[in-house]
């Protein structure tokens, strides 16, 4: 798909636009400036024909600032990547001399322009526009991104300038996979040693990464998805509305991933913020393995792999069923084992038992170790089958469903496991009527 970069200094509007373009909120959209840090991508579908477009920090030239210096890294990897540019500016504010400047530099790129003088909300705000035509550029529109007013007509252009857009078709299901986890643990390091480039921002400060950004990758012949997502930190430590809806973004990459690498620090241990993700993960019922970076930073001879990951079994009790990979990324060990790990327990998910062996697995079982009842009733299960859903579930149909014990529960799923290899992804067991 052709693909267009959105850009601009700091506060214009972009991320509005973004989200205009989407049909979404993707984006983070705040009133401070420098909200937006890494690239984020998305489609969208105009006439007929599909693009992708690329929402960008606000570009700040020769910045000292270490995040404005990374964010101008990354605006400039944008441009490059695109095919089109729109170079959104304040019709309020005027001309700033970034514009002037951003102005120069796309003129160098020799890329093709539309130059979006946003938050013109209405007529009598069109005549602040006549003024941007000072940046050297043919095609200059007055838009409000926050109302939709004349997006349309932007897209139009967008057609004009870029003829050989997609048509639209469905987009394939690919594997989509989510690095999660607590800041500066290393999950854009991860992500970007896998792509081989710096598509996210890097810096030793946690949180660094504000939103999910989602990177194409091929491995092991086939097309993935990686989900970069930005850092979950202590709700006590959620302070501005911005990090909140940070977190919000990470949350919601949980649910659209098929599997989740959970990272874990080697130097700092398990914390009890390592366990909560691990339990929002696996309550949305998302297959995941623990990645344990850092690994290389961990005195061997006082601790060893199977002895810190037993402990890590230990503390994750019931779901002790996730595997446990350690790695180095900044070494660049077991990397690629991680993630072929990941995609092996995402195949594992989709496994399906027949009925007739699981009867004949689970029900002597079930009579030798029978439920018990509170109210001395006697529960009696006579049937069990593998239901279709996207999470493993079975069905155990009995007289009782509702004093079928949390204890009995979690008996059947264990003897599940003991059959069938579910590592790494969460199941269910339901008691339904007879």
């Amino acid at each position: 798909m052709a693909t267009i970069a959105i850009i601009g200094r700091p506060n214009v509007g972009k991320s509005t636009l973004f989200n205009r373009f989407i049909g979404g909120r993707h984006a983070i959209v705040d009133d401070k400036p420098g909200v937006t840090r890494d690239r984020i991508y998305g489609t969208f579908e105009w006439r007929g024909k599909k693009f992708t477009v690329i929402d960008t920090g606000g570009f700040v030239p020769d910045s000292k600032n270490i995040f404005e210096q990374a964010i101008r890294e990354q605006a400039q990897y944008a441009v490059d990547e695109a095919d089109a540019i729109v170079l959104v500016v304040d019709a309020r504010a005027g001309i700033h001399p970034v514009d002037k400047e951003l102005s120069n530099i796309l003129r160098r790129k020799s890329k093709q322009v539309l130059l979006a003088v946003n938050k013109v909300d209405d007529v009598k705000h069109e005549k602040s526009v006549g003024q941007f035509f000072e940046l050297g550029f043919e095609n200059v529109m007055g838009i409000s991104a926050q109302l939709g007013r004349s997006t349309g007509d932007l897209l139009d252009k967008v057609i004009e300038i870029i003829p050989d857009g997609e048509e639209g078709r469905d987009i394939p299901d690919e594997r989509r996979i989510a690095v999660i986890g607590k800041p500066n643990v290393g999950k854009s390091s991860f992500v970007n040693l896998l792509l081989g480039e710096n598509r996210s921002i890097v810096t030793n400060v946690p949180g660094t990464t504000r939103d999910s950004v989602d990177s194409h990758l091929s491995f092991q012949g086939e097309e993935i998805i990686l989900i970069d997502t930005a850092g979950l930190r202590k709700k006590s430590k959620i302070k501005e509305s911005v990090e909140f809806f940070s977190a919000l973004r990470t949350f919601q990459s949980v649910e659209r991933c098929n599997t989740a690498i959970i990272l874990f620090d080697a130097s700092i241990g398990v914390e009890k913020q390592d366990l909560q993700i691990v339990e929002y993960t696996m309550e949305h019922g998302k297959p995941a393995v623990i990645g344990v970076n850092k690994w290389d930073l961990v005195d061997k001879k006082s601790v060893t792999a199977a002895e810190y990951e037993k402990a890590i079994k230990a503390r994750l009790r019931i779901h002790d069923f996730i595997p446990v990979v350690f790695i180095s990324v900044l070494e660049k060990q077991r990397v690629q084992k991680l993630l072929s790990k990941a995609i092996d327990i995402d195949e594992s998910s989709k496994s399906k038992i027949k009925t007739s062996e699981l009867n004949d697995y689970l029900l002597p079982l079930i009579g030798r170790t029978p439920p018990f009842s509170k109210t001395g009733r006697e529960i009696k299960i006579k049937y069990v089958t593998q239901v279709e859903s996207k999470i493993p579930t079975f069905a155990f149909f009995t007289n009782l469903p509702e004093e079928v014990s949390t204890t009995y529960r979690r008996f059947l799923e264990n003897k599940i496991r003991e059959r069938i290899a579910f590592e790494g992804v969460p199941i269910r067991v339901v008691f339904k009527q007879k």
